[in-house]
């Protein structure tokens, strides 16, 4: 497996320690890195930091019941991850915990949606083993994030595809089960809601998760009927209020955290495990588990 991990890397241009020319999104990125990433650690003397990694993981379990939901996958099991942004705010060894904590649930089938890596791909691979080795016999599913692409995001899902992840980009797959098919759709990143709802579209109908990293993509999935969203992105703003966790810094989205319902639709937006600077208030990393029900 590690030679593996090596090519996968050796793919990845500069996340090998080779030069390469840096595009100017991933020149934008690693100034506001400087400015809200890594500054504000070193101006509190590495304690925001040290705080911000003290603080544990949560489990949010849920149900979810939808007349569409195919009655052969009844108390399907969904192990929900997303936005670890491995890096300076999330090492290695502390998104491997992680993994294996996702694991301990014994979730049916795994759902990344996106953001593995903050900036470079250098350490994606062992995260991305550790997320193989979680034992779901239903799959392990993977959709890119904004912060995969920033790097390479080819040789981020070369490296994913290496370690026997299922990436999906504008693409389907189905689980076959109790006599019963599951369709399980993932988009490629999307900024705009016509971005998102066009890759949707590419999908076709039928779909019964979907599986994308910007929310922006529920507009198109209730049009399709689609009975479960999950995503990712947002952080849930990372600092909300206490009362009204909605209200959060996530302003510019309109799903920024949690369980939304539209007709038969449902989109999960989780508040993800990293973080693209070093504080979260009321609104704590998680890991969701999602049993999905066939409503009667």
């Amino acid at each position: 497996m590690q030679k593996r991990h090596d090519e996968a890397a050796a793919h990845g241009g500069g996340s090998n320690g080779t030069a390469k020319a840096r595009s100017a999104k991933y020149r934008r990125a690693a100034l506001r890195h400087l400015i809200f990433t890594t500054g504000p650690n070193r101006l509190s003397g590495g304690r925001l930091l040290r705080r911000h990694l003290a603080q544990g993981v949560e489990v949010r379990e849920l149900e979810i019941a939808s007349p569409t939901w195919p009655e052969a996958f009844d108390g399907m099991r969904i192990g929900h991850i997303s936005d670890l942004h491995v890096g300076d705010l999330l090492p290695v060894d502390r998104a491997v915990e992680i993994a294996v904590q996702l694991a301990s649930l014994e979730p049916d089938l795994i759902a990344c949606t996106g953001d593995v890596v903050d900036l470079d791909n250098a350490m994606a691979p062992p995260v991305l083993e550790a997320l193989r080795a979680v034992d779901a016999p239903m799959g392990n599913l993977l959709v890119l994030g904004n912060h995969d692409h920033l790097d390479d995001g080819e040789a981020l899902a070369a490296m994913a595809k290496a370690a026997d992840l299922t990436v999906l980009r504008d693409e389907s797959v189905e689980i076959i089960h109790n006599g019963g098919r599951l369709v399980l759709g993932g988009v490629e990143w999307g900024r705009t809601v016509k971005e998102c709802s066009e890759r949707v579209a590419r999908l076709g109908d039928g779909v019964d998760v979907l599986l994308s990293h910007n929310p922006k993509s529920f507009l198109e999935a209730t049009r399709r009927g689609i009975p479960l969203t999950l995503a990712g992105h947002t952080h849930g703003g990372q600092i909300a209020r206490r009362a009204a966790p909605n209200h959060n810094l996530a302003f510019a989205h309109g799903h920024s955290r949690g369980l939304y319902c539209r007709a038969a639709s449902h989109l999960f937006v989780t508040t993800g495990v990293g973080a693209w600077f070093p504080l979260r208030v009321n609104c704590p990393p998680e890991i969701a588990l999602i049993t999905m029900r066939r409503a009667r």
